[in-house]
């Protein structure tokens, strides 16, 4: 670990015991990062005013900082929980949006070739939420996998260190999950 991860690590933990300068300290050496991941996540998607970028970033933001249960190991393990963060917030976003929109026919999305949008197709991330429920019931690294690349945008690199497994790894249980998940949306 470097000095740098060091410190960031340092200030994860500080932050989560209470420290508001810590907490302060933190948001700028992510916010950049975690922009870019919720930009991705709501590509294609610009009119959804109720759940912005930036409403995305700060929503994960405080839900990764009040933990008080984690203990951070590294900046990469901070994004990592921070895709889950973000996997959580669009899920419960499309569940309330779905709530006021019933019926309709479910189309199954293809994660390779389709950016989730959180307005046009609640549906679809309803239907990946579930799909991934079931396969982390199956294999827990598959769905961690998935939630790393597809919802934290995170390279091979990054997810098999946040993961502490190879890049082949994390490469081999990408081809895996997205087939699993395939067969499941298609079904």
């Amino acid at each position: 670990m470097t000095a740098s991860e060091s410190g960031f690590a340092d200030l994860l933990t500080a932050s989560r015991t209470g420290s508001e300068d810590a907490a302060r300290q933190l948001l700028p050496l992510v916010y950049d990062e975690l922009r870019r991941r919720a930009s991705w996540l709501r590509r294609g998607n610009q009119d959804d005013a109720t759940l912005t970028t930036t409403a995305l970033v700060h929503e994960a933001y405080l839900k990764l900082v009040d933990q008080t249960r984690t203990s951070w190991q590294d900046r990469a393990h901070f994004l990592a929980v921070a895709s889950i963060a973000m996997r959580q917030i669009l899920v419960d976003h499309a569940r309330e949006r779905g709530a006021l929109k019933r019926g309709g026919d479910l189309n199954r999305v293809d994660l390779d070739s389709t950016a989730l949008s959180v307005d046009d197709q609640a549906t679809h991330l309803l239907e990946l939420d579930e799909a991934l429920t079931e396969l982390a019931a199956i294999d827990a690294r598959l769905a961690r996998v998935v939630e790393c690349r597809f919802f934290g945008g995170l390279t091979e690199e990054e997810t098999a260190e946040a993961l502490g497994v190879t890049s082949r790894t994390v490469r081999r249980d990408w081809t895996k999950a997205k087939a699993l998940l395939y067969q499941r949306l298609r079904a």
